[in-house]
């Protein structure tokens, strides 16, 4: 029953007409020069993640608070992404159908995003760096063909819930050391 279910919102799914148009574009915009390029953006995305935190926390304490509210917006982003790409099982533009690695959310988007809005919330010169890269990373994702531009639209939505939580939750620890009567 959940199969059919989610066969029928894929199907009639609102935003595949404007992925199809966006798809369409985004491939005619391929050739060897940019597709390496964009296979180099997107597999080295992570690792970038790592070494950027890793020079954070070696910063002072405000890296290691940057660190530490990225981790939180992180951990839930990231489960989030997991869990409904399991719930999801949609089908990649490139065919590939394999329901623990489906389309929707795109994980690649959902992390860049999730670190340029916890930075940029921090800092507005490292938002305006790694906004335009985030958007790259996505872009890389559709150009590679493994993900439909809502894929990455919801990678994004993820990504500002995880990162508004984080700075709550930091938000709170800050209003709970100020007033350690208030326990």
């Amino acid at each position: 029953m959940r199969t059919g279910l989610v066969i029928l919102l894929i199907a009639i799914w609102p935003l595949q007409g404007m992925d199809d148009l966006v798809r369409g574009w985004v491939q005619q915009q391929r050739s060897p020069m940019n597709v390496q390029a964009m296979q180099v953006v997107s597999s080295k995305s992570r690792a970038a993640l790592v070494v950027g935190a890793a020079a954070a926390a070696l910063s002072g304490v405000a890296g290691r608070v940057f660190v530490a509210e990225l981790g939180i917006a992180l951990v839930p982003v990231n489960l989030a992404v997991e869990g409904l790409k399991y719930a999801v099982g949609r089908v990649r533009p490139d065919g590939d159908a394999h329901r623990r690695n489906s389309s929707f959310p795109s994980s690649h988007a959902a992390n860049a995003f999730t670190v340029a809005a916890v930075a940029g919330r921090r800092s507005r010169t490292w938002g305006l760096v790694l906004w335009p890269l985030a958007t790259l990373v996505g872009y890389s994702r559709m150009l590679l063909d493994r993900h439909w531009a809502s894929d990455v639209l919801g990678g994004c939505f993820i990504a500002l819930a995880g990162a508004w939580f984080a700075a709550q939750v930091l938000a709170w620890w800050e209003h709970r050391k100020a007033f350690p009567a208030a326990r």
